[in-house]
């Protein structure tokens, strides 16, 4: 049971460093959301990717090792959470601080990175709504009436309202 324990330690150890990469890479992303800049985007994106796999991996050595102690406890793996574990090593102080202190740090991690996604999905969501008004805008001003201007034979010279020379500012 000990060496269950230390393995499980171990992992939620590795789990919390990766998501605290990911906590780190996650608000780097944020002045590249606001600012536009795609290509940093994308680099974050793709290292994002490769700890999420490695996370993912953790994971699964996660579940492994808490079955083996389920079942050495005959428990349910399903009802069986960090925290009752914590509670069953009164007898072990020391395992249980080591538990109780990576726990913290995962719960943490993880809570910063979920308050950090909430608010760059906020700001995606934010520079779409503002590329839709754009878009719309373009389009109206495309569908804008003719002006009444006529020549002096009384035919009408009238320009489209808005478009002018038929080009677009992509910076303006």
């Amino acid at each position: 049971m000990a060496s269950l324990m230390e393995n499980l330690i171990e992992v939620l150890a590795l789990e919390s460093d990766e998501y605290e990469k990911l906590l780190d890479l996650s608000q780097k992303k944020t002045p590249f959301i606001v600012s536009g800049d795609l290509q940093n985007l994308q680099k974050i994106t793709d290292e994002e990717q490769f700890l999420v796999s490695r996370v993912s991996n953790l994971e699964k050595r996660r579940i492994e090792i808490t079955a083996d102690i389920a079942n050495v406890l005959n428990k349910d793996v399903e009802t069986l959470k960090l925290a009752n574990l914590i509670d069953m090593l009164s007898g072990r102080p020391q395992e249980q601080a080591k538990l109780a202190e990576v726990h913290d740090r995962l719960r943490n991690a993880a809570h910063g990175l979920q308050r950090t996604n909430e608010q760059n999905k906020e700001l995606l969501t934010n520079a779409l709504e503002m590329v839709e008004f754009e878009m719309n805008l373009l389009r109206a001003m495309k569908a804008a009436p003719a002006t009444a201007n006529y020549t002096k034979g009384a035919y009408n010279a009238g320009d489209t309202m808005g478009v002018g020379e038929g080009r677009f500012d992509a910076k303006q």
